[in-house]
């Protein structure tokens, strides 16, 4: 299929794919007119892609996934110590995320609660 099929039936941009293929996330075979040419196995590995970007991951830690995790793509080894380790480290940076998020909610619900008390107080006086 054409780069332009490939990025409708994905919703990644034509700008993106090559940027994916310039990285070595994605292996098109080229036409002899020197067209890309995606087979479908290509769409489940953009996705793919995707999913890790929306994730937080970098190029270079997506690349380290692709070359060795079984689920991403079909490869014989199993998943690599190394990308256990990257998925390790990418749920403590989520949790401590999530932690974060926690005590900024947590005050924000505060100073709503302070600031309400204040308008009753203010509206009870008058």
């Amino acid at each position: 299929m054409k780069i332009s099929e490939l990025s409708v039936q994905t919703g990644a941009s034509m700008r993106s794919l090559r940027y994916y293929e310039e990285k070595g996330l994605i292996h098109p075979k080229r036409l002899d007119n020197g067209y890309r040419d995606y087979d479908e196995s290509i769409l489940e590995q953009v996705k793919t892609i995707q999913l890790y970007f929306n994730l937080g991951l970098s190029t270079d830690e997506i690349k380290e996934i692709v070359d060795c995790d079984p689920f991403v793509f079909p490869y014989e080894q199993l998943i690599c110590d190394d990308v256990m380790e990257l998925y390790q480290n990418k749920l403590l940076e989520v949790e401590r995320q999530i932690n974060s998020l926690n005590d900024v909610k947590s005050r924000l619900k505060n100073r709503i609660e302070k600031v309400e008390g204040l308008r009753a107080a203010r509206n009870g006086s008058t």
